[in-house]
C-alpha cells in the first residue's frame, strides 16, 4: 500500500521507498502557482529523477534532495515542460560546493525522432546545454575545484528494441516492457506510451526490495501503460480536464491535441484497473479542476485509493514485508 508521509527523519537519511512530487503542473502555459512536473523516487537515501520541469531545482532542494545523492535521471519525452531546467539543475547540483554529485550520473532519454532531419535526442540536448554553459562550467572548474562536469553527465539515449518496430508518432505497438538501468536499488523498466505528434514518449517502472512504481509521462491512454503498471504499489499518472480546454477561446489544433494525447480521469481509472494498480496518484494536471473533480472521473472506473499530488508531497510505498536482512 502507499500514503502520504510525514516523514521524522529527512528523506537523505529515510529507509525505504518514497515518490516526492516535486512538480504537478503540465505546461508550457503557467496555470497555478505549481511547479512544473517532475518526480522523485527516493530509495534508502538515494534519489532517480524523472523529467525537469519548470521548478525542479528548488523543489528538489526544498524536499532535501541533494545532488550528492542522486544516482540517475529519466526524461520520458522531449516536450519543453519536461526537459526546460536541465541546465539549472546540472549546474545548480553538480559539485562539492553545493553538497552536488561528484561522481558519474547518468541520464537516460529519448533519441532523435528522426535524425535525417537534423533533430536531437536527449544526447544533443544535454551536449548543447553544456556547451552554452562552457564558460561557467569551465571557471568553476578551475576557481572552485569542481570536478568536470563534461566527464561526470553520462547520457544514454534509450534504444527501442525489436516489439517497437513500426511505432512512430501516430501509431505506438502494444509491446512487453524492457529493462533501461539497473543498480544496486533499482531496476527501471521502459515502454513506449502515445503522446501524439511526440516520438519516442516513454513512461518508467521503478522496482526496488520495497516495491514498485511507475511514472506514466505524458500519455494517451494506454494499453501499454497499464502493462507496464501491472501489479504496481503506486501508479502516478498524468490527466487532462478536457472540459476546461472546451470552455475556453483555443484553437481546434490545441484542442485534438489535448484529446488524443492526455488521458482523462476515467482513462486514468481504466487504466488503473486493468493493471490492478494498488494506488493512483495523479499528477501533470493539465487544466484546472478541483480535487474532487479529478478524481471522481478515475473512482468511476476504478475502486482503489486515487490521491491528486501537490507539490512536495511524500508518499511512502509500504511492502507486504520487509525486505530481508542479513544478521552479522
Amino acid at each position: 500500500m502507499t500514503d502520504r508521509a510525514a516523514l521524522d527523519t529527512p528523506l537523505d537519511q529515510a529507509r525505504g521507498l518514497h515518490v516526492v512530487t516535486l512538480g504537478t503542473a503540465a505546461g508550457p502555459a503557467i496555470r497555478s502557482e505549481c511547479p512544473g512536473i517532475a518526480t522523485a523516487i527516493v530509495v534508502d537515501g538515494r534519489f532517480y529523477l524523472v523529467d525537469f520541469g519548470l521548478g525542479v531545482t528548488r523543489a528538489a532542494h526544498a524536499a532535501g534532495l541533494r545532488g550528492e545523492n542522486l544516482m540517475a535521471c529519466f526524461v520520458t519525452h522531449l516536450h519543453s515542460d519536461h526537459v526546460a531546467e536541465i541546465p539549472a539543475y546540472l549546474l545548480w547540483n553538480w559539485g562539492r560546493p553545493v553538497q552536488g554529485f561528484t561522481g558519474p550520473v547518468q541520464i537516460l532519454g529519448p533519441g532523435p525522432a528522426d535524425p535525417r532531419a537534423g533533430a536531437v535526442g536527449i544526447a544533443g540536448l544535454v551536449q548543447h546545454v553544456l556547451q552554452a554553459y562552457s564558460y561557467d562550467i569551465d571557471v568553476r572548474i578551475v576557481d572552485e575545484g569542481r570536478p568536470p562536469l563534461y566527464d561526470l553527465v553520462q547520457v544514454e539515449e534509450i534504444e527501442l528494441p525489436a516489439s517497437a518496430a513500426g511505432a512512430d508518432g501516430e501509431h505506438t505497438p502494444e509491446m512487453d516492457p524492457f529493462v533501461v538501468y539497473e543498480d544496486e536499488f533499482v531496476r527501471v523498466s521502459a515502454i513506449l506510451v502515445e503522446h501524439p505528434p511526440i516520438f519516442p514518449a516513454f513512461a518508467f517502472r521503478f522496482d526496488t526490495a520495497y516495491g514498485s512504481v511507475v511514472v506514466s509521462g505524458d500519455t494517451t491512454e494506454s494499453r501499454n501503460t497499464a502493462t507496464l503498471a501491472d501489479g504496481t504499489d503506486l501508479l502516478v499518472h498524468e490527466a487532462v480536464n478536457l472540459d476546461f480546454y472546451r470552455a475556453r477561446d483555443f484553437g481546434p489544433e490545441f484542442l485534438n491535441h489535448q484529446e488524443i494525447s492526455h488521458t482523462t480521469p476515467a482513462g486514468v481509472g481504466r487504466v488503473a484497473a486493468r493493471a490492478g494498480a494498488a494506488r493512483v496518484v495523479l499528477s501533470h494536471l493539465a487544466g484546472v479542476a478541483t480535487d474532487a473533480e479529478w478524481t471522481a472521473g478515475v473512482a468511476a472506473e476504478y475502486a482503489g485509493p486515487v490521491s491528486v499530488a501537490r507539490p512536495g508531497e511524500v508518499y511512502a510505498v509500504v511492502p507486504a514485508e520487509a525486505p530481508a536482512t542479513s544478521s552479522a
